[in-house]
């Protein structure tokens, strides 16, 4: 034994590391087994809270399940612009293994302080079945490093791939959802599903934010001031069939997942099938022109003012429309009577070629598969008598913008789409109807627009050059229809002297409006109060704010060189 004074320190040497006195009771251990263990547990202690630190950086830890495989990986969707509408990102969820949980009543305590707004009795049946659940998904970088610092094995995170979606509600319907494991269930995300997961690029949408953005924000406004059930709108590139926007409303954010089986959240543009009324005499007239049959000033004499066909009455929906119409008169005024008699003088195999032709009687093929199927009828004398008028007869809002595309084109066929691609050789290559007969029909349109006596003055936006017809439908019901409950619909076209753009608006059950003023398009003036609940005081003038929303931006963007 040696000893050194200044330190005070007496230093032993023993032939074994350590040494033991015998007690009555048990071995003591003396001060250097103290000294030891106690450094053992401060390494212990320290390697411990490295660990600690170390999962609460968030980055990719080995002891988390892997992250981006061929089986979750999935391709971020943009805009026609290189907006994102789609991101993949990472994110962790936790999940708990109740087999392995020490201490329930304390890491019940924890949790609670973690998360105070969960429902911790579902939470603990949940325990007490000693199954594995998910506690939290996409859980926040605070709360991760909180509940990591609990050092409990029962947690258990697990890296996977998120979708977020930054526009929220803005393409709930085109973009759709997907579930759990990672598979789409609607929308874009379901029907490219398999090209999602494996395309190395963004997939590119034909639509424009933008514009989408403006014309929700107008469908929104108006939903409040008519009070309708829904509303929907297309905005679509009559020459090559680009969905440049498609809004239906009522809608949902993407982020927060939505029953897709919810009538609510059903897209009316796609899905919805509807009886729309007199945008149907727009077909009626051109396949009458197309066949050669009548012309823009054949005169109708002696329209009757009531006609019965069956258990049908037919009316015109207003008595001054006179008796006597030209087939321009009949399509500006937007005669019944007058248009049963066109129909009559096509007969039913060419007025049912000729929608058929214009994609209007078969479902239509779209990038999306919540697609609406028109409900099949018998065609009679009768039948053809009420269709002629756009009565008794349903189809899509999509395969309306597609027949007017067609026959105010030129009389191309097109086909619309969400997927931007290489157009180029699919504008314009198949004519299906004579060029002549969209000249025609695109000079009544702007006429129904700009003349005192058509249904759509509300539309004529100064320097657009907006030609539509109107179309407002009694919705059936159980044994047969009520005027309380209408279908009111506006196709568009503009400009008329060269079409590029086709605009559907729809409004589901809207009502009047007392408090609503309408401003006089080109000239001086208001009106306050809706008068009519329909299309002409209603979806035409919805139709009419859009325009002026987005013709600046549309002139912008893609006017032609």
């Amino acid at each position: 034994m040696m000893s050194d004074k200044k330190n005070n320190v007496t230093l032993e040497e023993y032939e074994n590391e350590f040494s033991y006195k015998k007690s009555k009771t048990n071995l003591n251990i003396e001060f250097n087994r103290v000294a030891f263990i106690f450094f053992i547990f401060l390494v212990i202690s320290i390697i411990y809270s490295i660990q600690l630190l170390h999962l609460g950086s968030l980055k990719i830890k080995q002891d988390i399940k892997p992250i981006i495989t061929k089986q979750n990986y999935r391709a971020d969707i943009m805009d026609r612009n290189g907006n994102y509408l789609v991101k993949s990102v990472s994110s962790i969820d936790i999940g708990i293994s109740p087999i392995e949980i020490i201490d329930k009543k304390k890491l019940l305590i924890n949790l609670k302080l973690i998360f105070p707004n969960k429902n911790f009795k579902e939470i603990e049946k949940k325990i007490n079945k000693n199954k594995f659940f998910k506690f939290e998904k996409n859980i926040s970088p605070t709360n991760y490093e909180k509940i990591m610092s609990l050092g409990d094995k029962a947690i258990k995170p697990e890296e996977k791939l998120t979708r977020l979606y930054p526009q929220k509600n803005l393409f709930s319907h085109i973009i759709g959802q997907i579930d759990d494991d990672n598979n789409g269930i609607s929308g874009i995300e379901k029907s490219l599903n398999k090209e999602l997961k494996e395309i190395k690029e963004p997939l590119k949408l034909t639509v424009d934010a933008d514009i989408q953005y403006l014309i929700r924000e107008e469908l929104i406004k108006f939903q409040s001031i008519f009070r309708s059930k829904g509303s929907t709108s297309i905005l679509m590139d009559v020459n090559n069939g680009e969905i440049i926007s498609m809004v239906s409303y009522p809608d949902f954010d993407l982020n927060k997942r939505e029953s897709i089986s919810d009538v609510n959240f059903i897209n009316r543009a796609t899905k919805g099938v509807y009886e729309l009324g007199s945008v149907f005499k727009t077909f009626t007239v051109a396949a009458g022109l197309e066949e050669g049959l009548i012309k823009i000033d054949t005169e109708f004499s002696n329209l009757e003012k009531r006609l019965t066909c069956g258990k049908n009455i037919i009316t015109e929906y207003d008595n001054k429309i006179p008796s006597n119409l030209t087939v321009e008169q009949i399509l500006i005024r937007s005669g019944n009577i007058g248009s049963v008699r066109i129909g009559q003088k096509l007969e039913i195999d060419k007025l049912k070629f000729f929608l058929k032709k214009i994609g209007i009687l078969n479902k239509i093929e779209f990038d999306i598969d919540e697609i609406g199927k028109p409900i099949p009828f018998r065609w009679g004398k009768c039948k053809l008598a009420t269709v002629s008028f756009g009565h008794g007869i349903t189809t899509t809002p999509l395969q309306l913008a597609k027949g007017y595309a067609i026959i105010t084109n030129g009389g191309f066929e097109i086909k619309p789409s969400l997927i931007m691609k290489d157009l180029r050789g699919n504008q314009k290559e198949k004519r299906i109807i004579k060029k002549g007969v969209s000249k025609k029909i695109n000079k009544i349109l702007r006429k129904i627009v700009t003349t005192k006596e058509g249904t759509a003055g509300l539309a004529n936006i100064e320097g657009y050059e907006v030609g539509g017809k109107t179309g407002t439908a009694e919705k059936a019901t159980v044994g047969g229809y009520t005027r309380k409950a209408k279908v009111n619909t506006f196709a568009s076209i503009f400009p008329t002297s060269n079409p590029r753009y086709v605009l559907i608006v729809l409004l589901d059950e809207p009502k009047t409006s007392e408090d609503y003023i309408y401003e006089y398009r080109n000239k001086s003036g208001s009106y306050k109060g809706t008068p009519f609940n329909t299309a002409g005081w209603t979806s035409v003038e919805v139709a009419g704010k859009i325009i002026q929303k987005i013709g600046p931006i549309l002139a912008t963007k893609y006017i032609e060189n």
